[in-house]
């Protein structure tokens, strides 16, 4: 190893900046004896050959300034790259975390909404039901005026004999119709309902205090169709038939169309109040049985 290392030329060898000055101060001497050739082979003055080695020298001393000053810088400016690459990088890392936490989160919002839609759903569906069954109720008790198809009843008292219309012998055809599956029933133009007040009095019957006389005309919403032979099929269609046959009252019934009926009046209950079980009692305490 010794030997191959004297063997390599000097210029290999010596370290640049020197290797740098020499061939600088080689090739202005030989410029400088070239142009004295070329003038006659006369030599400068003292003085003068001092003086322009002297600015030979300072020149390649500030050039090796240079040369060391563009190196540090060179240095320094590949520090700051790598410390800008560097922060680059765990810039770019921190977005990725950012923005794989945004999906994580997106995707919950996504469940999250997924099951407030199916809440959502359940509650109006549930709403819907109640609004029916409301519906359904309001029609039923008469708290609403209603319109549809049905039948028309007329009964009257016989043409000959004492023999009367009662309120019992009306409730027959009426339970008659709410068996038979009437949604909705009114007597001469007043809707009934669960506290409609129907009374015997001489020789009318008084529904909510209005005396009526006959003939007396029900109407009940329902299925057209269905109704009337559903009424008949009744045990209390029966009984009437026979009261009917027995006393020779008239009656009469059409299928309709469509009819109007009008909501009931309003009564206000004065000494019904809304039952409480057991149960509710202790869930009303906050007990346990």
């Amino acid at each position: 190893m010794a030997d191959t290392k004297e063997r390599l030329p000097a210029r290999v060898t010596m370290p640049l900046l020197t290797l740098i000055t020499q061939q600088s101060l080689d090739e202005d001497y030989l410029h400088a004896a070239e142009r004295r050739v070329a003038r006659g082979g006369a030599n400068p003055p003292p003085g003068h050959r001092g003086r322009r080695t002297a600015a030979v020298v300072a020149v390649v001393a500030v050039f090796g300034v240079l040369v060391t000053t563009a190196a540090v810088q060179t240095n320094r400016n590949a520090d700051t790259v790598d410390a800008g690459r560097e922060s680059l990088i765990e810039q770019i890392l921190n977005q990725r975390a950012d923005v794989a936490a945004q999906q994580v989160s997106l995707a919950d919002l996504r469940d999250e909404i997924a099951d407030l839609e199916d809440e959502q759903d359940r509650t109006d569906a549930a709403q819907q039901s109640v609004a029916d069954a409301n519906e359904r109720l309001s029609v039923r008790t008469g708290g609403v005026a209603v319109r549809g198809p049905g039948v028309r009843i007329t009964v009257d008292d016989p043409e000959q004999g004492e023999e009367r219309i009662r309120k019992e012998d009306l409730f027959l055809l009426i339970n008659g119709l709410w068996q038979a599956g009437a949604e909705a029933i009114a007597l001469n133009g007043h809707r009934l309902s669960v506290v409609t007040s129907i009374n015997n009095s001489d020789v009318a019957i008084n529904v909510e205090s209005s005396a009526l006389l006959p003939p007396y005309t029900l109407q009940a919403i329902g299925d057209s169709g269905r109704l009337a032979a559903d009424l008949l099929d009744t045990d209390t269609f029966e009984r009437f038939d026979a009261l009917q046959d027995r006393y020779g009252f008239r009656f009469d019934m059409d299928n309709e169309d469509s009819m109007v009926l009008p909501a009931a009046r309003d009564k206000r209950l004065r000494n019904a109040s809304v039952a409480t079980t057991q149960s509710d009692r202790r869930a009303e305490e906050g007990t346990t049985p």
